[in-house]
């Protein structure tokens, strides 16, 4: 996998897999709002090289998530905004000039996170599990790259900054 693909996914996978931070837990489902920093030495991005800093703010009013991302790398500052719908209804976001399509999902206290887009004509597919810590200042997260390079997993631990 070329080094494009590597700035490409990691800016991807950070984003989508540190999208969301929780606050509370409300009958079994946390609320996603607050804004979190990505602990990079607790993280894992696989062959991917990690950002230098990250920063997510959210506002979450389920089923309507909104993320902000801030991200410092080796292609420089990237910003992105998402919108899911944590119901099941299929979302479309972009990602640096890509189009994707997310369907969210509550598996009892974990939301899931499916992400299909196109990136140069190959197919990328990203499905993250997404679980908070039981004293709600950690978020952890996994997610599952598959790409026609192959395949290859990461995880991410969000810290609670407000």
């Amino acid at each position: 996998m070329t080094r494009r693909y590597f700035a490409l996914y990691a800016g991807l996978a950070c984003a989508t897999a540190t999208v969301f931070s929780v606050s509370a837990m409300a009958a079994g489902k946390p609320d996603f709002s607050g804004e979190w920093k990505l602990n990079i030495d607790k993280s894992d991005f696989g062959p991917m090289p990690p950002p230098s800093s990250q920063t997510q703010k959210i506002d979450h009013k389920d089923p309507v998530l909104k993320i902000s991302t801030a991200q410092s790398g080796a292609e420089g500052d990237i910003t992105m905004d998402a919108m899911y719908s944590t119901d099941g209804k299929e979302s479309k976001n972009n990602f640096r000039g890509m189009d994707a399509k997310s369907v969210a999902k509550w598996d009892g206290d974990a939301l899931l996170i499916d992400t299909k887009l196109d990136f140069q004509g190959n197919e990328v597919t990203l499905k993250m599990i997404m679980k908070m810590s039981e004293d709600g200042k950690t978020i952890n997260s996994k997610t599952k790259i598959m790409t026609a390079q192959g395949d290859f997993d990461t995880a991410a631990v969000l810290e609670r900054v407000k």
